[in-house]
């Protein structure tokens, strides 16, 4: 059947190793692939969702959330990593679904990573603007207008009083075409540990083991204990909150073309950036709660500085000594300027990866061809970064972070769960392939990267899920009004011996899909506390449970379809176009459009607001 028809991994090989005019520049090392990765680790995830995991969820106890989430993206990063060396082609997830569950799915993940590097780079463009102008203001004494330094819509102060109106972000906006331009040119890594190293060990000494060992204790908690006042239940739910922390790494392998030598630096790239975040991002939730009682993080912006604020208060005389000065400016000038640069770094990291998502869908016919084309002296896809630019910046300009961020994660896992199928799959259907790295404890590993990314989608909320299932609706009625027609496989047979003679299809693989609805069920239908969704419990079944079971049963249910036609329905075929499938695939994206506008219509009218009251 040509909607799965996979493009053998000795052509996607061969893609990557050509040469001209049309090839990615080769010119990254191991350690520019690591700072590739910690660019865009780093960022908002460290200055803000820390003191959140903390005052809200964890206590103290945000460390062990800190290495629970580690290890959740460590099952994710290794399966990367045997892609990236296996297979070293930009695309990153999209390459590897299209060498191993077909195409049809392939073009799903490319559309679905356009959440995850263009929304995202969007955010973290609204993000560093908010810290620009708060900086200038603050501590420079320019103030900036507040109605071009938010999207249209009132502008409240903390008290929830309307101040002014917005307009456009333009600082956000500026931002975005100032890193387009610089990545037309070529890639520059901002280099920013130096301020949370700094945070470490300045702030180490000022650690009061009161605040770590003897925290007051949430009203009506019986889970309260020492150094965990929220219990187990909190600290699995801060590992979910910070998560987001930790998106980036996977942007390393957008770049397998531009390595030079991707089989040895690609997992050394992923490895070691997520390796070098993991060990910072534990050490600076632990500094931060160790400097102030956890209570004082729930609500703060800024939780770092707040930290050294609170720390600074217990000990007067702390400025006296160096640490302490250096701790007396953190909050005021190094945390601004650190988010500033950090949150340039991600956003250079998540814009360069978009458009080689592009290259390579273009390079594959599904996407106009032009997309693919490489700047004749810098070799880089200069349109593509140019149409993101420009996407992004619209974005950025008039679009509120709230609604821009909420699809950025949930892109990003279901890229995880796609990835750690395919590992599985490729383990069966191409045994004999080159795997310079191999992902240990096969099909442990893989199993756990989609349970546990499919256990934080779940933990998302339904208005996410309804956006995610918009957004592939529309990439449907693309996929089969372009892309089924113009794909390069089209009328080219694949030859059956590609698969191995003795081909049986991966139990695992299913087995995964299953876990994932088992794991569905309860988490919708489970109390409030734990892994629960957290319904609040005046909500009634038929607004909240029952709709979210449906949702999100709908999506895992056809996803496991999918990977059973992929895997039992077809061992090997030809890619040849069906004018049949194309005119059944433009009606049904075409009814499915109208179905799930309705659907939308209906939920933020009627329920959004009964399920988020």
């Amino acid at each position: 059947m040509s909607l799965f028809a996979t493009k053998p991994i000795s052509r996607i090989i061969a893609e990557a190793e050509e040469t001209g005019e049309h090839a990615l520049k080769k010119a990254l090392s191991a350690l520019d692939l690591t700072m590739l990765g910690v660019g865009a680790i780093i960022g908002t995830g460290i200055f803000v969702l820390t003191g959140q995991a903390a005052g809200k969820h964890a206590g103290p106890a945000v460390v062990i959330s800190m290495v629970l989430a580690g290890i959740v993206s460590a099952f994710a990063a290794l399966c990367y990593s045997e892609f990236a060396a296996s297979v070293p082609i930009s695309g990153s997830a999209y390459a590897y679904g299209y060498g191993t569950l077909g195409e049809f799915v392939a073009w799903i993940i490319g559309w679905d990573l356009i959440l995850e590097y263009a929304f995202g780079a969007a955010t973290v463009a609204v993000g560093w603007s908010g810290y620009t102008v708060s900086f200038l203001r603050e501590n420079l004494g320019i103030n900036f207008p507040l109605a071009l330094s938010a999207p249209p819509g009132p502008i409240k102060d903390t008290a929830g009083n309307i101040i002014a109106h917005g307009v456009f972000n333009l600082p956000a906006a500026l931002i975005a075409v100032a890193v387009t331009l610089l990545l037309i040119r070529g890639i520059i890594v901002i280099i920013k540990v130096i301020v949370v190293v700094l945070f470490i060990v300045a702030g180490i000494g000022y650690v009061s083991p009161d605040n770590l060992l003897t925290p007051p204790c949430p009203a009506d908690n019986p889970g309260c204990s020492p150094f965990m006042p929220f219990g187990w239940s909190g600290i699995i739910t801060g590992a979910a909150v910070i998560f987001f922390a930790y998106i980036g790494f996977d942007a390393v392998s957008t770049a397998a073309q531009e390595a030079k030598n991707p089989q040895r630096d690609m997992p050394r790239g992923i490895l070691g950036s997520l390796a070098i975040c993991t060990v910072l991002y534990i050490l600076v939730s632990g500094v931060m709660v160790g400097l102030v009682d956890y209570s004082a993080l729930k609500e703060a912006a800024a939780p770092l500085a707040t930290a050294i604020d609170g720390a600074l208060k217990a000990d007067p005389g702390a400025t006296q000594t160096l640490m302490g000065s250096i701790l007396g400016v953190f909050s005021s000038w190094i945390i601004k300027l650190g988010a500033v640069l950090g949150l340039s770094s991600t956003m250079v990291v998540m814009t360069m990866g978009q458009p080689r998502v592009f290259y390579s869908m273009s390079k594959d016919g599904l996407l106009p061809s032009w997309a693919a084309k490489i700047h004749p002296k810098y070799q880089t896809p200069h349109i593509t970064t140019a149409i993101t630019g420009t996407i992004v910046a619209i974005l950025a300009g008039f679009v509120p972070i709230s609604l821009l961020g909420e699809l950025v994660s949930i892109g990003t896992l279901f890229a995880f769960v796609i990835v750690g199928t395919g590992i599985i799959i490729l383990r069966s259907s191409n045994p004999a392939l080159n795997r310079p790295f191999k992902v240990p404890f096969v099909p442990l590993i893989p199993l756990g990267a989609v349970v546990s990314a499919a256990f934080l989608m779940n933990s998302l909320p339904l208005d996410t899920w309804i956006r995610l299932i918009d957004w592939m609706a529309i990439g449907l009625l693309v996929y089969f009004g372009y892309s089924y027609s113009n794909s390069k496989l089209a009328n080219e047979d694949i030859a059956a011996d590609e698969l191995p003679a003795d081909y049986k299809p991966p139990f695992a693989a299913m087995l995964g899909i299953v876990l994932v609805v088992i794991l569905t069920i309860y988490q919708v239908m489970a109390p409030s506390s734990g892994l629960g969704l957290g319904l609040e419990p005046n909500v009634k079944v038929a607004d909240g449970i029952g709709l979210n079971l449906a949702i999100r049963l709908f999506a895992w249910v056809l996803t496991g379809a999918l990977v059973y036609m992929i895997m039992y329905g077809k061992k090997a075929g030809s890619g040849a176009r069906s004018a049949s499938i194309k005119s059944i695939g433009l009606i049904l994206s075409l009814v499915n459009i109208v179905l799930w506008g309705i659907v939308t219509y209906w939920y933020f009218m009627h329920i959004h607001d009964k399920v988020h009251p």
